[in-house]
């Protein structure tokens, strides 16, 4: 039994040098900024009142924030972790609570924030399939535009040792795991982790713990968007801005999105995504090899099967160093991790 069951990911928190270049790229990644008290925020077209945050300073990644369904959840988390319930001084208000996880990553827990109108969703227009043609005597015309981010939908942390996180954030926050990555039978890199929220649909991951050498620290945070036109529309203005590609565009084994990765002028990598799948709590865990990690269902292999020389952060490095582990278990013990 956890002590709370959070709702989904709030925000993820970076510090850059320059505030005027992050902001330059979030607008071309099709979010909405300003900026309160030094920081930049931006925000999505679903009312939160922000989902990426950026203060001053030298580039690192700062904290994950996660909402909490109500203020008196937060009392309870910080009755049992002997910690305080403030207030928050950021756009949105409501309460907060900090905790620091087992590899001292910042986890900012907000619950009771003020929530703005939502936009109008980037039109879905109907799809003319040989199953069904509800689109008659009516052209698709799409403008160009950077996607129209909707919400945050997950991070993706490196962790020092993963049962030992996992426990962490499964203890306090009611996570459940989706998919278990291995490299080899019974041998655990990380899991990919969803909200409890009984019987209410949740997405297949908020948050994936991966145990991986170097410093613990942010592979990648996902921003959903509308649709398939949506995501290819901002992957059009990103490559017409000059941005720099990751990965992409591409539908994941695991969790199924459409996918489209590109990294900031400081290194962070960024993920636009669509059509992800959504389970219940009742839905039981999988066991997945490496190998659905590295493989696509259909779109652009990953770049390390593309012949890059310098893979970029986030993800590839990810992956890169998934492969030295497992070199290093077969080196240890050959049988064992065969078997």
């Amino acid at each position: 039994m956890s002590v709370i069951r959070i709702e989904d990911i709030a925000h993820v928190r970076y510090a850059a040098p320059d505030l005027a270049a992050m902001r330059g790229f979030l607008d071309d990644f099709g979010m909405a900024c300003f900026e309160q008290d030094g920081r930049l925020y931006a925000r999505g077209t679903d009312g939160r009142p922000f989902l990426h945050v950026t203060e001053p300073g030298e580039a690192a990644f700062l904290a994950v924030g996660l909402r909490a369904a109500s203020v008196a959840d937060l009392n309870l988390l910080a009755a049992e972790e002997g910690v305080q319930v403030i207030d928050s001084v950021e756009p949105g208000g409501g309460k907060v609570v900090h905790l620091t996880d087992p590899d001292g990553y910042r986890v900012e827990v907000v619950a009771g924030q003020t929530q703005g109108e939502a936009s109008a969703p980037f039109a879905d227009l109907p799809r003319n399939t040989v199953a069904a043609q509800p689109r008659f005597r009516e052209s698709v015309r799409l403008n160009a535009a950077p996607a129209h981010v909707r919400r945050i939908g997950h991070a993706v942390l490196r962790v020092s040792d993963f049962r030992r996180s996992e426990a962490w954030y499964k203890q306090r926050f009611g996570f459940l795991t989706s998919d278990e990555v291995e490299a080899a039978r019974g041998v655990p890199l990380g899991a990919f982790m969803r909200c409890d929220r009984g019987d209410r649909p949740a997405d297949h991951h908020t948050l994936f713990l991966a145990q991986l050498p170097g410093k613990p620290g942010i592979l990648h945070a996902a921003f959903e968007v509308a649709n398939l036109d949506d995501l290819m529309l901002g992957h059009q203005h990103l490559k017409a801005a000059q941005r720099q590609p990751a990965w992409g565009v591409g539908r994941h084994i695991m969790g199924s999105q459409v996918f489209d990765y590109w990294n900031d002028p400081f290194g962070n990598e960024l993920e636009h995504w669509t059509d992800g799948d959504l389970f219940i709590a009742a839905d039981p865990p999988q066991i997945q090899p490496m190998s659905a990690l590295l493989a696509v269902q259909w779109g652009a292999p990953h770049p390390m099967f593309a012949g890059r020389r310098a893979p970029p952060p986030g993800l590839v490095s990810f992956i890169t160093a998934l492969q030295l582990r497992i070199k290093r278990l077969f080196r240890r013990n050959p049988k064992e991790s065969a078997a």
